[in-house]
């Protein structure tokens, strides 16, 4: 489920950065639906990057820390790899290795387990299958930063620096929503006057 609010406002801020005359070429995010929706809608033409640090958050999560399985463990050790894919060079050699450890356990993945009361049926190996099935759904997006340096490839960046703004909101709890506004306005005035100095 998505909340068109949240959807609206990210509508409304992107609206908000192009009326000033910023013209946004890409996007890296989380995938998110409600950004991917509001940048469809305000920026089709923007490249959609996929942050890589939450690409593989997620696998690792999923294929835990100790998989149990032959697959589980291969498929982990080339989730840990995406964040050294610095060339073009790189990427292929991954996506080749990524396609052998499919041909591999293709039939490991699609395997079904299925009770025979209850007419119930469901992959036997769920947690790999959707480690791998989001990498394959993400594939699209997961490298454009190799054709353009510009494009980050991680949030972690913008995070960090919302994650220091939270930090001080969280010291003047209790603020007005003026006074709140206030304050984040500066705070991003006097940040962007640092980066020009």
């Amino acid at each position: 489920m998505t909340d068109n609010e949240w959807e609206d406002e990210l509508v409304e801020d992107l609206l908000n950065l192009i009326s000033l005359g910023i013209k946004i070429e890409s996007i890296t995010s989380d995938g998110g639906r409600n950004i991917i929706r509001a940048a469809k809608k305000t920026c089709p033409d923007a490249i959609r990057q996929r942050c890589l640090a939450h690409i593989q958050r997620e696998c690792l999560i999923w294929l835990t820390q100790h998989p149990k399985s032959e697959a589980g463990t291969g498929l982990r050790r080339l989730v840990r790899r995406i964040s050294a894919i610095k060339t073009n060079n790189d990427r292929l050699a991954w996506l080749q290795e990524l396609n052998l450890w499919y041909d591999t356990y293709k039939e490991y993945i699609n395997a079904k387990s299925f009770k025979e009361e209850s007419h119930a049926e469901w992959y036997t190996h769920k947690m790999v299958r959707k480690a791998y099935t989001h990498i394959k759904k993400v594939l699209p997006d997961m490298f454009h930063f190799l054709e353009n340096p510009s494009i980050p490839k991680t949030t972690n960046a913008l995070e960090s620096f919302f994650g220091h703004l939270k930090e001080n909101i969280t010291l003047h709890r209790g603020m007005s929503k003026v006074h709140y506004q206030n304050y984040v306005q500066w705070y991003l005035y006097f940040r962007n006057k640092e980066k020009s100095e």
